[in-house]
């Protein structure tokens, strides 16, 4: 038997958001930040033709916006 067989399984109406009004619209205005920052600052990095070595050192703040929009999307 897998020891996580027995684990109870959370349905949608059992989740309590842990976040009010006020965070879920700072985290997405800081998702949205980090998210047109990191576009930004790719292009910048396109156009002046650095390799990708360097572009790849912007994913960090891809990762940190689309990670701020679904916490603020999952009340978490």
């Amino acid at each position: 038997m897998r020891p996580w067989g027995r684990v109870a399984r959370v349905t949608g109406a059992a989740r309590v958001a842990n976040i009010g009004p006020a965070g879920r619209k700072r985290r997405v205005l800081l998702g949205v930040g980090f998210l047109a920052a990191g576009v930004t600052l790719l292009a910048l990095l396109w156009w002046a033709g650095h390799g990708r070595g360097l572009r790849l050192a912007v994913f960090p703040l891809f990762w940190i916006g689309a990670l701020g929009l679904f916490q603020a999307r999952g009340h978490t």
